[in-house]
């Protein structure tokens, strides 16, 4: 499962990938061409001891000297010494580093290496060297200044002039560039997904709620400008959604029926008074009688959502300028009553904490099949708070890529410390690839899923 995640993960992002391995080869490419060309070159000597009598034995000990040289000589080669022959001054260290000295096992043979940005210069500093080693180990191998010299030093294969660099390899560099941008890319992406505590699995939410999703509500572009789902008759995946969540929620009233439930969100933004309005149009639709409420105070919607006169509702209610009947408007088709928020008044949490505003809502409740109120969102104000404390139960909207874990954790233990019942979550703004995917997980298709049950109308 972790595996098909981060495939997902990575698929979902093929955009920042190709980017990255576009940059990983212009990379390489530009390293490449701002690289300077380098060619080796090979010598190749002989140590070989001094057989002065010409016996077998001389012969046998003259090897076993040049082969106990030849490891020495691999050290003496590279030194400071010998190198400072063929170059003078600063010169001495770049060459040093440039070349390198090896033997060649169970053999009395030694190969020098010389790496340089020229080929013809490379060539003449290895035979340089050659000559200038033989003559010194010619020289130090003297026991007398008179004598013949116990080891010898000749060389074998001279060095020759170099046709093609090894490096820098271009097909080599692309192919290391593009690696190494694929590895970063996947990690980058990795663990911005590890950091990221935004909500964006179900898994997740329920973790974080403690309850049930409910409803996954998909992204469209044109929801801001058409909020409602009435649009077009009803007929879009977004309507069909708020059904599968109208559905839902009847199963959560199984053994305890809903009257009164608070809408609401952990920061502003996240979709809540939009919820709200279709929820309550998706159960006016199914025959309900509800009563939509906009008691967020704060920052008013409904009123623009459904396209009615908002100076006028709940808080002269509760202020007692005005009767209930006399603010309650109808809505639609379906009969949706609604009930504005009024005028903003500078005390909206007194007010929705008040015992008006308890009074009011068990009035609605014997009147009403269903009362929905679109609350502010929980942490930033206590608005939401006070009106889930004395309803049935709350539904939680989150904002997928949004909301964060941490959000949904501290509003669900709000909830529980005043013993409000969160009854499950919402997700919304879900990317229309994932909510299908979700949707045919959860819900299935709409041939599948079940006939709402009207409830019996309730006397007042």
């Amino acid at each position: 499962m972790e595996l098909l995640y981060y495939a997902r993960l990575i698929r979902r992002s093929w955009l920042f990938l190709l980017l990255s391995l576009i940059v990983g080869a212009a990379s390489a490419l530009v390293v490449t061409a701002n690289t300077p060309p380098k060619y080796v070159t090979t010598i190749s000597m002989l140590v070989s001891g001094d057989d002065k009598e010409g016996s077998v034995s001389a012969a046998l000990q003259a090897g076993a000297l040049s082969q106990q040289r030849v490891q020495s000589y691999a050290t003496l080669l590279t030194s400071r010494r010998v190198v400072g022959q063929i170059a003078h001054g600063a010169d001495i260290p770049s060459l040093q580093a440039s070349i390198t000295a090896e033997t060649i096992p169970s053999t009395s043979l030694l190969r020098a290496t010389v790496t340089d940005t020229d080929p013809r210069r490379a060539a003449t500093r290895a035979n340089d060297l050659g000559v200038a080693f033989a003559a010194l180990i010619d020289q130090i191998e003297r026991p007398t200044p008179k004598s013949r010299p116990n080891v010898r030093v000749s060389v074998v294969d001279a060095a020759e002039i170099p046709t093609a660099p090894v490096s820098p390899k271009p097909l080599l560099n692309v192919a290391l560039g593009l690696l190494l941008a694929l590895f970063v890319a996947i990690g980058t992406l990795m663990l911005r997904d590890r950091l990221d505590t935004s909500i964006k699995a179900l898994e997740a939410l329920q973790q974080a709620s403690k309850s049930s999703v409910l409803g996954i509500i998909g992204f469209e572009r044109n929801a801001r400008q058409h909020p409602l789902i009435v649009r077009g008759d009803g007929r879009s995946s977004r309507a069909e959604s708020f059904r599968s969540l109208r559905t839902n929620l009847q199963f959560i009233g199984v053994d305890r029926q809903l009257k009164s439930l608070v809408v609401t969100s952990c920061l502003p933004a996240e979709g809540k008074s939009s919820t709200a309005a279709n929820l309550s149009i998706a159960l006016a639709q199914a025959g309900w009688r509800v009563i939509l409420i906009d008691a967020d105070l704060r920052r008013p919607r409904l009123a623009t959502y459904l396209g009615i006169e908002g100076g006028t509702g709940l808080t002269d209610v509760l202020i007692e300028r005005a009767r209930l009947q006399d603010v309650i408007q109808t809505w639609g088709q379906s009969a949706l009553s609604v009930l504005p928020s009024g005028r903003i008044p500078p005390n909206p949490s007194e007010l929705l904490g008040s015992r008006g505003m308890r009074a009011m809502l068990t009035q609605l409740t014997m009147e009403y099949d269903m009362v929905i109120i679109d609350a502010p969102p929980l942490l930033p104000v206590t608005d939401a708070a006070a009106l889930s404390a004395i309803s049935d139960g709350t539904l939680l909207v989150v904002r997928h890529g949004k909301t964060r874990r941490e959000q949904v954790t501290r509003a669900e233990e709000l909830l529980s410390s005043i013993n409000a019942r969160l009854v499950g979550t919402v997700l919304n703004f879900v990317p229309a690839k994932r909510s299908d995917y979700f949707g045919y997980g959860y819900y299935g298709s709409k041939a599948e899923q079940p006939t709402p049950q009207v409830p019996e109308p309730v006397q007042a």
